[in-house]
């Protein structure tokens, strides 16, 4: 089958949630993927950070092969032989005390709401169905009713209300609007250390640490979202890690935690939070499978081992100060940390998605995000000269 004719099976037959780009991947390797045609191109979005160890790490891909073959499902309703000592990898790394395993970024958010507000019943004492959750303005942490709910974008709710109550929107990066927002019913404020979905949006230097004072002095679960942004894509093993004492009371990881080959989300925090859940009050029967477990073990060795959050780091900073050198009317503003990257493309020289189009032609693979951004994610192991092939590409698409 040719490109056109798998395109057109996906038009027949998937239901059109997505806009993708029109190719057709067969095969991807490090940093590099190849469409049927044979092609090659070089994917700056690493499945949206899923894939910050490369497509197919050799030693991920050994995990999930050997694992296979000997269990891959459990259920929690046994214990397996696995779980237990990637949830102490995870919790040794995180520096904390307990992990609750889950499958995807949007499960492992449920449950870190779910955790909340039983903490604020149990231990803020919180009035039974009255606990509040504070988010900020262009949140993305999911597509759950639940979570698009307490989404500030009109398309993510239009069609799918109603919605559970029990949530405030403020502005991102404003600390006086968390302190008003505060009542004796707020269990938690939950936010991104970067807003990815909303264009690689950063706020102001010291805001995590002050966040945190706000919450600590509040008796408030202060929870960082770092789906996207952790595990190295930052060039921190945490974007949380930029800041002092900007530690959350809950860390959501998801994304990278699966390696780029399957689904592995959690939520880790300390005895005493998590300890707020008894058997029956939460579960998933694939969440922490003997096959997640051991890929998720792998997947943060490879992290460590191969020094993954330095490399985001020195080529992040190499790429970054590159862009921002390119001359172009077409550019509003370029800005990132590590490799998580958004070039602004000016409301006057239209959408980001033609842009988008070019450096596909031209063998990079990059995807617009709210409407006027170019996101920049490559895989964390990307070398130099990687990093000079997309400064090539960019500047050949921006300085038309």
């Amino acid at each position: 089958m040719n490109t056109q004719e798998h395109l057109k099976l996906v038009e027949q037959y998937s239901a059109a949630n997505y806009h993708p780009l029109p190719i057709v991947l067969t095969r991807g390797e490090g940093a590099w993927v190849w469409d049927i045609d044979g092609n090659k191109y070089l994917d700056c979005l690493s499945s949206y950070s899923a894939l910050n160890q490369g497509h197919r790490h050799p030693k991920i891909i050994e995990a999930l092969r050997t694992q296979s073959e000997k269990m891959t499902l459990t259920s929690r309703a046994f214990h397996n032989d696995q779980m237990g000592v990637f949830l102490k990898k995870l919790c040794e790394l995180c520096e904390m005390e307990m992990a609750l395993p889950m499958n995807t970024g949007v499960e492992a958010v449920e449950t870190v709401i779910k955790t909340a507000r039983k903490w604020g019943y149990l231990h803020k004492k919180i009035p039974k169905d009255k606990a509040e959750i504070i988010v900020c303005n262009h949140n993305f942490h999911g597509r759950t009713t639940t979570v698009v709910g307490f989404s500030s974008e009109p398309q993510y709710r239009e069609g799918f209300g109603p919605f559970a109550p029990g949530f405030k929107l403020i502005d991102y990066g404003n600390l006086e609007q968390l302190e008003k927002a505060i009542t004796s019913n707020t269990a938690a404020f939950l936010v991104e250390p970067i807003q990815g979905e909303a264009g690689i949006l950063i706020p102001p230097q010291g805001y995590l640490t002050e966040a945190r004072k706000i919450c600590q002095k509040n008796k408030v679960l202060f929870i960082l979202d770092e789906i996207q942004t952790g595990l190295g894509r930052t060039g921190k093993l945490f974007c949380y890690q930029y800041e002092k004492n900007a530690k959350p009371d809950l860390l959501v990881l998801g994304k990278a935690l699966g390696g780029g080959v399957y689904p592995v989300s959690a939520v880790v925090s300390s005895k005493e939070i998590l300890g707020v859940f008894k058997p029956g009050d939460h579960g998933s029967t694939f969440g922490g499978n003997p096959l997640a477990s051991a890929v998720g073990i792998t997947s943060l060795d490879v992290l460590v081992d191969e020094k993954l959050p330095e490399n985001s780091f020195e080529t992040g900073e190499i790429l970054l100060e590159e862009l921002r050198k390119i001359k172009s009317h077409h550019v509003q503003e370029t800005r990132g940390k590590g490799l998580m990257i958004g070039v602004e493309i000016k409301i006057a020289s239209g959408p980001a998605r033609p842009f988008c189009d070019q450096l596909m032609k031209l063998g990079l693979l990059a995807k617009e995000t709210h409407g006027q951004v170019i996101r920049l994610s490559p895989p964390l192991n990307i070398q130099k000269k990687e990093i000079h092939f997309i400064l090539e590409k960019m500047n050949a698409v921006l300085s038309k």
